[in-house]
């Protein structure tokens, strides 16, 4: 979880991901979505133009940071770079 931002209490992890433009930041999220859908994990996310923010936390688990939580951050860490 490489420069995602933990709160203090560390139940969510945040993280913004700049683009060239909108299309390149929709492009990321289509590709974040299907990885998120496979694992049954789902994101948090805002999307401004060409900036995404995403926050991760596991709602099943009483909205805690768990390893699926690390997990999805590396996968998108993988796509973003």
């Amino acid at each position: 979880m490489i420069n995602w931002k933990v709160d203090d209490d560390r139940k969510f992890a945040t993280k913004e991901f700049k683009f060239l433009n909108f299309v390149e930041a929709w492009g990321f999220m289509s590709q974040v979505a299907l990885v998120a859908e496979k694992m049954n994990h789902h994101p948090e996310w805002t999307n401004v133009y060409n900036v995404v923010t995403i926050t991760l936390r596991t709602h099943d688990a009483g909205n805690e940071l768990t390893d699926k939580d690390y997990v999805l951050a590396d996968k998108i860490d993988q796509l973003y770079n």
